[in-house]
C-alpha cells in the first residue's frame, strides 16, 4: 500500500512542476521602423518564426527570425534573357536572448518579458524565373549591423495538455546598420529602431 500511497501523493506535485521544454512558433504581424528609418522606411507586414528552450519553469532561451517585407519600398526590375525580373526588399531581424516567464492557472496562461542581442540585415532580393534557374543579382543592395532587443508577450494554451498555444509578442529592436544605400536610406551608418508586433501560434512539447 505504501508505494501506491506515495504515487498518489506525488501525482499532483508532478503535475504542478511539469512544463514543456521546447516551443516552436509561427507569427504574422507587422514591423514599424523608427529613429533614422522612420522617414525612408514605412510600416510593413511580416512573418516570424521562433524556437524557445525552456531550461527552467520561469526562464527560456530564445532564437528566431522576424522578416518584414517591403519596408524600404523598393520596386525595381532587372532585365534578363527571361524578361524583367522584380527586385524587392526584405528586412531580416535575428534575435537571440532569454526571457522570464510567469505561469498562471497552472501554466495555461504565460506572461513573459526578456531581451538579448539581434543581427539586422536589410537586403534586396531578385525574384527568380524558376526553381531550377538562379540568376545572380549584382545590382541588389544590402545593409547589416548589430543591436539589442526587448520583448513582452503573452500566450494561452488551446488544449488541456498545453501542446498548442495562441498568443501575441512585441519586440523592440535598437541598433546600427551600415552598407549600401537601400531605398531612400543613403549608404551611411544609421541608428535604427523597430517595433514589431506579431500574433503567434505555438507548438510545445
Amino acid at each position: 500500500m505504501k508505494p501506491l500511497l506515495l504515487i498518489t501523493l506525488a501525482a499532483p506535485l508532478y503535475a504542478q512542476s511539469w512544463y514543456p521544454r521546447h516551443t516552436f512558433s509561427l507569427g504574422v504581424g507587422a514591423g514599424s521602423p523608427r529613429q533614422e528609418l522612420a522617414g525612408p522606411f514605412r510600416d510593413s507586414a511580416g512573418i516570424a518564426v521562433g524556437y524557445g528552450r525552456r531550461f527552467h519553469r520561469n526562464f527560456q532561451a530564445d532564437v528566431g527570425l522576424d522578416t518584414v517585407i517591403g519596408a524600404a519600398r523598393v520596386r525595381d526590375y532587372l532585365e534578363s534573357s527571361f524578361g524583367d525580373l522584380r527586385i524587392r526588399d526584405y528586412q531580416f531581424l535575428i534575435p537571440f536572448g532569454v526571457r522570464a516567464i510567469l505561469p498562471m492557472d497552472r501554466g495555461r496562461f504565460l506572461v513573459s518579458a526578456g531581451g538579448g542581442g539581434v543581427h539586422m540585415r536589410y537586403t534586396e532580393l531578385l525574384r527568380q524565373p524558376s526553381d531550377y534557374i538562379r540568376i545572380d543579382c549584382r545590382v541588389c543592395s544590402s545593409r547589416s549591423g548589430w543591436g539589442v532587443y526587448a520583448l513582452v508577450g503573452a500566450s494561452m494554451a488551446l488544449d488541456r495538455y498545453q501542446r498548442f498555444r495562441l498568443g501575441v509578442a512585441s519586440r523592440i529592436y535598437r541598433g546600427y546598420t551600415n552598407g549600401d544605400s537601400l531605398g531612400l536610406v543613403p549608404g551611411i551608418r544609421t541608428k535604427d529602431q523597430w517595433v514589431n508586433v506579431f500574433g503567434e501560434f505555438g507548438i510545445s512539447f
